[in-house]
C-alpha cells in the first residue's frame, strides 16, 4: 500500500492537532439538554395524568347522567339509562362510585321493575344483578336484595305479567340470592319458589304431555337453571332430600320439545349426579340404566324434523352428561385471561361460571382479573398487579399467534376427519 503524500500527511496531523479538549461549557450544554429532556419527560408524565384524571371525571359524570336518567318521564330515556348502567357495570370495577349511591340505585330499580314495562323490566332486572356483582357478598348487596327481593317475587308468580320479565326475574332472582341472601332457609325458599315453575313442564305420569307455549318453556328452563345454581350452595343434607324428590323426576324434561330446557335438564341431572356422589360416595340410583339409555338416545339423536343446530348443540351436552352419570368424569375447560388461567373441572364450577357469565358477558375475563368478589367465589385469590409493559411483554407476536393457529387447526381438522363419515355411492355395486 503506497504511503500518503507529505501534503496529506500534513493535513491529517493539521486535523488532529486542532482538536480542541472537553470544554467546561459543553459540559453546561450536555447537562442542560440532560434537565430538558428530563423535565420533557416529566410534564409528559404530567400530561397523561391529568389526561386520565379528566376521562375518569367524564365517565363518572356520565354514569351521574345514567343514574338520573332512570326516572326520568320517557320511557326511552330510562331504557337507555339502564342499558348505559349495565355496560358500565359489566366492563369495569366500580365499587366506590356504586356503594356511594347503591340505594339511589336500588330505588331506581325497584321504580322500572314496578311501574316498566317489558323491556325495560329486563334491563333493571338485569342491572340489579350486576349491581350485587359489584357490591359482593356483605352487608351492602344484602340491603339491595332485601328491598328487590319481594319485587322479583311478585313478577315471578304473577301469570298476569309480561312474559319476558318474569323470565328476566327468574334469572336474576337466582343469581342475586347466590351473591347476597344470608339466610340458607331463605334460599330453600326461593328455591320451593322455582320448583313451583319448572315441575309444570313435567311430563305426566300416564305419558301425557302438558300444554306450554315457548314462551313459559323458556321461563320454566330458567327457573330450572337457577334453581340449579342455588343447588351448588345446599348443604349435604338437603341434597339428599332434593336427590330423593326430584332425581326420579327431572328425566321426564329430556322428553321436552324444546331444546333449551332439554339441555338444562341434562346439565341439572349431571350437576345433581356429581353433588349427591361428593355427599355419599355409595349413592345407588334405581332407574339408572334406561336414564344412561335415554342419555345416550338424546346424544346419538338424528331426528330429522330437528334442526341441525339444534342437534349438534344437543350431542354435544349430552355426550358430556352421559359420560357424568355413567363415569363421573367431567370434560374440563381452561379459561385464560391476562396472565392467569382458570379450570373449569365440575358442573358445579360450570353453572357458576355460566350464570355470572350471562350477565357480564364480554367483560367476564375483567371481572376474572379485578373482582375480588367474583375471585373469591372460583378459589382465584387476591388480584394480581400487573403492569401493561410487563403484559405487553407477555403477549405473542402476531405471527406466533398465526402459527399456533394454523397447527392447532390442522391438528383439529386431522382429529375431525377420523370421525366424519364417508360416504360412498353404493348403488354402483
Amino acid at each position: 500500500m503506497p504511503r500518503p503524500s507529505r501534503r496529506r500527511r500534513d493535513s491529517m496531523w493539521g486535523q488532529q492537532g486542532n482538536v480542541q479538549p472537553f470544554s467546561d461549557e459543553d459540559s453546561s450544554i450536555e447537562t442542560l439538554s440532560h434537565c430538558s429532556s428530563l423535565s420533557e419527560r416529566t410534564s409528559a408524565a404530567e400530561e397523561a395524568g391529568e389526561t386520565e384524571e379528566m376521562a375518569q371525571e367524564d365517565f363518572q359524570y356520565k354514569l351521574k347522567v345514567y343514574i338520573d336518567s332512570t326516572v326520568d318521564k320517557s320511557a326511552k330515556t330510562r331504557q337507555g339509562a339502564l342499558d348505559g348502567l349495565k355496560t358500565a357495570m359489566a366492563t369495569k370495577i366500580l365499587y366506590e362510585f356504586i356503594s356511594e349511591r347503591r340505594m339511589t340505585i336500588t330505588d331506581s330499580i325497584e321504580r322500572c321493575l314496578k311501574k316498566g314495562k317489558g323491556v325495560e323490566q329486563c334491563a333493571a332486572a338485569s342491572l340489579a344483578c350486576l349491581l350485587c356483582i359489584q357490591l359482593g357478598s356483605g352487608i351492602e348487596s344484602e340491603e339491595v336484595f332485601k328491598t328487590l327481593k319481594p319485587v322479583f317475587k311478585t313478577i315471578l308468580n304473577d301469570g298476569a305479567a309480561n312474559i319476558q320479565a318474569r323470565q328476566a326475574c327468574a334469572t336474576s332472582l337466582g343469581l342475586c340470592t347466590l351473591v347476597a341472601e344470608d339466610d340458607i332457609m331463605d334460599v330453600f325458599a326461593t328455591m320451593e319458589c322455582f320448583e313451583s315453575l319448572f315441575t309444570h313442564s313435567y311430563i305426566r305420569e300416564d305419558g301425557s304431555r302438558p300444554s306450554v307455549n315457548p314462551q313459559t318453556t323458556q321461563l320454566h328452563t330458567n327457573a330450572l337453571l337457577s334453581w340449579a345454581l342455588l343447588l351448588t350452595i345446599c348443604t349435604g343434607s338437603h341434597i339428599r332430600v332434593i336427590a330423593q324428590k326430584h332425581l326420579a323426576k327431572l328425566p321426564r324434561l329430556l322428553e321436552n320439545d324444546n331444546v333449551n330446557m332439554r339441555i338444562a335438564a341434562g346439565e341439572t341431572i349431571a350437576l345433581l349426579f356429581e353433588l349427591i356422589r361428593d355427599v355419599d360416595p355409595e349413592f345407588d340410583y334405581d332407574d339408572w340404566e334406561p336414564l344412561c339409555e335415554q342419555l345416550n338416545a338424546l346424544a346419538t339423536d338424528c331426528n330429522k324434523h330437528r334442526a341441525k343446530t339444534d342437534k349438534r348443540k344437543q350431542r354435544s351436552v349430552f355426550r358430556d352428561v352421559l359420560k357424568a352419570v355413567e363415569e363421573g368424569d367431567f370434560q374440563s375447560e381452561t379459561i385464560r385471561f391476562a396472565t392467569e388461567r382458570m379450570v373449569i373441572d365440575s358442573w358445579v364450577k360450570k353453572r357458576t361460571y355460566d350464570a355470572f357469565r350471562e350477565f357480564v358477558g364480554s367483560g367476564m375475563n375483567y371481572h376474572l382479573q379485578a373482582n375480588e368478589f367474583i375471585r373469591d367465589v372460583f378459589e382465584l385469590g387476591p388480584p394480581m398487579l400487573i403492569d401493561s409493559a410487563a403484559l405487553k411483554a407477555m403477549k405473542s407476536s402476531r405471527l406466533e399467534r398465526h402459527l399456533y393457529n394454523a397447527a392447532a387447526f390442522k391438528a383439529r381438522t386431522k382429529a375431525r376427519n377420523k370421525f366424519r363419515d364417508k360416504r360412498v355411492d353404493v348403488g354402483e355395486f
